[in-house]
């Protein structure tokens, strides 16, 4: 097992440093229900103190079940910070109504989180506070996460850890069960899951991850920069089908441009 208390001691250093060099009074945090959010939410008060933490709890009426408002509304205040809940289906209506959008598919789901990301920063701005992101390695690796959405952040205190150790995390943070145990959804609709919807369950996901990166295959992978042949050492490490190291592959090359600043055309030298 790692050594929790370690890691535990240095994502609260970072936030604390972060936040207090920033100039800014606290963070605000979207808390779902989730593990990833209640373990960000967690460490937050742990390194600024529970009054420096305000939590934002988005559910969307008749997608969001009700377990996980009440889940949110309990860990907030077991940690004693302040929360307050937006009920988020007014706001997608009316951008539907905008747009003459069809509600359904990949781009009305995405409006949702960018929603999510605007209520965030609006309440950040207000507050003087930095908004603290909830993703993780393995959705950021594999771009499993809507750009400008809950992408859209000032820091991500777990962002180096895969999903897999997140849950380790949890338990030593003391998170309760009924949170740890749930499936993971970003619930972009009704009954979605993360893992159905990747097509690959976390635990393999993280195995091929972490095989490539042992492997030193990252970088090249995100590049497209590897065949078939140089995947099958990552299928081997992993245990993973040849099959689901393709498709990882596939989802980290094709998001790089999630995990980068917007490129700009270089054109000083002309101007001289």
């Amino acid at each position: 097992m790692p050594a929790w208390d370690r890691v535990v001691g240095k994502i609260s250093d970072f936030i604390r440093d972060f936040v207090n060099e920033a100039g800014a009074e606290g963070v605000v945090v979207g808390v779902s229900g989730g593990v990833d959010s209640a373990c960000v939410a967690k460490l937050c008060t742990i390194a600024l103190g529970s009054e420096r933490v305000f939590a934002l709890i988005m559910p969307e009426n008749g997608v969001t079940p009700e377990e996980d408002v009440e889940d949110a509304l309990n860990l907030c205040d077991e940690l004693g910070v302040e929360r307050k809940i937006i009920e988020i289906s007014p706001a997608i209506s009316s951008i539907c109504e905008l747009l003459d959008c069809r509600r359904e598919g990949i781009p009305f789901a995405n409006l949702k989180p960018r929603v999510r990301m605007i209520l965030l920063y609006y309440h950040a701005n207000s507050m003087n506070r930095l908004v603290a992101g909830t993703g993780n390695r393995s959705e950021l690796l594999a771009g499993y996460f809507t750009k400008y959405g809950d992408g859209g952040v000032d820091f991500l205190p777990i962002g180096d850890l895969y999903k897999t150790e997140v849950f380790q995390l949890a338990e030593y943070l003391g998170i309760p069960e009924r949170i740890r145990k749930k499936k993971p959804s970003a619930r972009l609709w009704s009954g979605q899951t993360d893992e159905e919807e990747m097509g690959i369950s976390y635990s393999e996901l993280d195995s091929i991850l972490m095989a490539m990166e042992e492997l030193g295959l990252l970088e090249k992978v995100e590049k497209g920069e590897v065949g078939k042949e140089d995947l099958i050492p990552v299928a081997d490490k992993s245990g993973a089908e040849l099959r689901k190291v393709e498709l990882v592959a596939e989802m980290v090359k094709n998001s790089a441009h999630k995990r980068c600043m917007p490129p700009l055309v270089s054109v000083r030298g002309l101007l001289r």
